[in-house]
């Protein structure tokens, strides 16, 4: 079947997604799931994740008689009871550090998730779009890495496959890399290459500019935020065993151990540990990946701590390539194997270890002091082959004809990074106030070692018959200071809230400032540097017409540092100057009992990063993207559940030196995308459960003059999957199987710089034991 002539019939079924989730919804009882900040919650127990069944399914896992009884049996009278801050959700408390947001209908998203300055928060009573995805949905969908979880929502779009370099993403049309992940809220502690799925208990999405609400992005992406919240112990204690394999030949073990300890139960252990090697989905490479988390809390009723630690070590040999294409091209090279190596003989060696804690303390009721600091190192150790030689064409033709260098790149960051804040709830009359003050401080040094051959020993290849690396001929060097990277920040906010919480009105700004310095790498002198400052501010509301209804507004200013240009640009480590992006989003949510569907409209501008035919990085113009979001998800009927969004999107260039370039859209940006995902409990098989997820992206152009012979595909890929719930001797066991991409479709995976294939028809079976 070929989707890509079924392109119309694609978005006419995700609008008719949309309205059946809808419509079913509207038959769903019409008391709101989703928890409000002024409603009591009751307690909520945190059980070990996916061996029970969710008390929303018509079918039950089966369990043993051993676990039947102890969820029923009374306690013994010597059993002291579990501590109330341990099981007790932070949502709409002062809290940060305890039991996340309860999951929404379905298990699959929760009702709130944590917003930096603004705390723990309700979907429902926050000024922005915002998605919070479970471990449940991670495991079940087998995600491997955070980026694996994120693209069921249709405005996030992953720019590189399996076994890259990393998970780097575009979203709301913007490119946000791997770096600008967060880890509970701290930017700079996780990998800068990709996050893994083992260690995750949520994932919290942001749409739109985040530097009030978590402070100033790394990487300076202002599409959106990614905040990473890391697993805790919960009530129940298990042990779990999980093999698994992944196609072509990559086989791995996956051990997790949870527990709660103390009298009150108020001390927590968590460890993940992975291995895992072989060939994944590259011909003749091999990815071997060693991961340990560890993470401990402590629960009391008036202070609260964490310690996360995490060492994440990968080895590939033979990684997924990524290129160029010539800005001359009379039309786009055809995609040739997924499996294929242009670049045969590639090694990348990659180390992150991270030590992270935080505490908080109520000094009050309703005032809470914060403050969390964390330490990383990263080194990669690589071969750097490129198609950009001085003296030829840099890329690849339309024959995908290219020049190869080879080359070192090895390079180090250190990181240190934490904030501190104080959280408070009063009223002043009819006016409840929410009032947060915050601090952020960042700082990174980074180093590295660039040794290249010389034109003379480039050689010709082609991406359909790649020639051999050229041995690099240069000694390596370790790696020496480059840059240093300094952010601090002070931040305040007020949520005031009318008539029991019918309209919230959200006011805030940060003051940031920015310093850079960089540094020869041969001599170590320095050679630049700039420091700037600026005030980012923040205005949102929300009204409430109905107690289930939210309509909202919101205007976002972002700021980001300016890069320091790549290795492989000819004004190459030059400092740009910090910019400022701007947003204005209204929107709608609507929670149907079951069901929640949201809508909003969005525009944000900021300066465009080009390419200039000289080889020069630099900021020239603006890019302003203006779109409509769709989104529905949540239980659509007893046992079955689903996910749906759909992005429509104008990336217009408004401003350029280049004038054919204005009004014409930003070159690797698609103008609209569709996610859509079904898990379905069948009612024939106890534990048996079937999944199916579509992820559509339209074509974009190669430059931001639009060229209609130089566009890329739209694609579709499809992804099936069952699991299995049972029992073996007395123990639960669940078995998942998944196929990606079915269809076995190849496409450009592309961001207007750089294009790659995306990953093949992969396989991923897993079996989960509780010993």
């Amino acid at each position: 079947m070929s989707f890509k002539k079924n392109k119309s019939r694609v978005l006419v079924g995700a609008a008719v997604s949309a309205v059946s989730l809808s419509l079913t919804g509207m038959g769903a009882t019409q008391s709101s799931a989703q928890s409000t900040a002024s409603q009591a919650l009751p307690p909520v127990s945190i059980d070990a994740p996916q061996q029970r069944a969710r008390q929303a399914r018509t079918t039950t896992t089966v369990r043993s008689t051993a676990q039947r009884s102890a969820r029923v049996a009374p306690r013994p009278p010597s059993e002291r009871p579990v501590s109330a801050s341990v099981t007790a959700t932070t949502m709409g408390t002062t809290h940060t550090i305890g039991t996340p947001a309860p999951s929404y209908a379905g298990g699959q998203l929760a009702q709130g998730g944590t917003l930096g300055l603004l705390g723990n928060r309700s979907v429902m009573n926050v000024p922005f779009s915002t998605t919070n995805y479970t471990s449940q949905l991670i495991q079940d969908q087998q995600g491997r890495t955070a980026a694996d979880t994120l693209i069921n929502n249709s405005s996030v779009r992953a720019s590189t496959g399996q076994n890259g370099f990393d998970d780097a993403l575009q979203i709301r049309g913007f490119p946000v890399p791997a770096s600008d992940i967060g880890l509970n809220g701290i930017y700079g502690l996780v990998s800068s290459n990709r996050v893994p799925s083992y260690f995750i208990e949520r994932i919290e999405l942001l749409l739109g500019p985040g530097a009030l609400i978590n402070g100033i992005a790394p990487g300076g992406s202002v599409g959106g935020g990614v905040n990473i919240v890391t697993k805790r112990a919960g009530e129940i204690p298990f042990t779990r065993v999980t093999p698994f394999f992944m196609s072509a030949g990559s086989y791995g073990l996956h051990l997790e151990n949870s527990g709660r300890y103390g009298e009150n139960k108020e001390w927590g252990i968590r460890f993940n540990g992975v291995g895992r090697n072989g060939e994944a989905s590259i011909n003749d490479g091999n990815g071997r990946t060693g991961l340990g988390a560890l993470g401990v809390d402590y629960r009391g009723e008036r202070f609260r701590w964490t310690l996360d630690a995490i060492s994440q070590n990968d080895d590939t040999r033979n990684f997924r390539p990524q290129m160029g294409i010539q800005t001359t091209v009379p039309f786009i090279p055809a995609v040739p194997d997924a499996r294929s190596n242009w670049y045969p003989g590639t090694m990348l060696k990659q180390r992150d270890n991270t030590i992270a804690t935080a505490a908080e303390y109520d000094i009050a009721q309703s005032l809470t002091a914060y403050a969390g600091i964390g330490y990383r190192e990263g080194e990669n150790y690589q071969t750097f082959p490129d198609s950009r030689v001085t003296g030829y064409p840099g890329g690849m033709d339309q024959f995908g004809n290219f020049r190869l260098i080879n080359a070192y790149y090895d390079s180090y960051s250190k990181t240190t990074s934490g904030n501190a804040d104080i959280r408070s709830r009063f009223q002043i009359g009819p006016v409840n106030h929410a009032v947060n003050l915050a601090f952020t401080g960042y700082y990174q040094e980074n180093g590295n070692a660039y040794v290249a051959n010389t034109p003379a020993q480039s050689v010709p290849s082609n991406i359909y018959n790649p020639s051999p690396l050229p041995v690099v001929t240069g000694a390596r060097l370790p790696p020496q200071k480059a840059n240093e990277i300094t952010f601090r920040s002070m931040a305040i906010a007020d949520t005031m809230s009318f008539l029991n919480e019918s309209i919230l009105f959200t006011v805030g700004a940060r003051h940031q400032r920015v310093e850079q310095d960089a540094f020869s790498t041969t001599t170590g002198l320095q050679t630049s540097s700039y420091g700037a400052e600026a005030v980012t501010p923040l205005a949102g509301i929300v009204v409430k017409p109905l107690q289930n209804v939210s309509l909202y507004a919101n205007y976002a200013e972002g700021l980001s540092q300016g890069i320091i240009v790549p290795v492989n640009f000819a004004n190459r480590g030059e400092i740009l100057a910090p910019f400022k992006s701007k947003q204005q989003e209204a929107g709608i949510k609507v929670d149907w009992g079951t069901i929640t569907t949201t809508a909003a409209v969005f525009q944000i501008a900021r300066p465009l990063l080009i390419t200039t035919p000289a080889n020069f990085r630099v900021y020239d113009g603006e890019q302003r993207n203006r779109g409509l979001e769709l989104n529905a998800y949540g239980l659509l009927l007893p046992g079955l559940r689903g996910m749906v969004s759909a992005t429509f999107l104008r990336p217009e260039i408004t401003k350029s030196s280049t004038l054919a370039e204005i009004g014409k859209d930003a070159a690797g940006v698609p103008d609209k995308t569709l996610s859509a995902s079904l898990d379905w409990d069948t009612p024939w098989v106890s534990g048996l459960s079937l999944n199916g997820r579509v992820i559509y992206t339209s074509g974009s152009y190669l430059t931001n003059l639009n060229n209609p012979w130089q566009k890329f595909s739209d694609w579709t890929r499809v992804d099936i999957g069952a699991r299995y719930a049972t029992a073996f001797n007395g123990r639960p066991v669940t078995i998942r199987a998944n196929i990606e991409n079915v269809f076995d479709n190849r496409y450009w995976l592309t961001t207007g710089s750089f294009v790659t294939v995306a990953s093949p028809r992969t396989y991923i079976i897993s079996a989960a034991f509780d010993l």
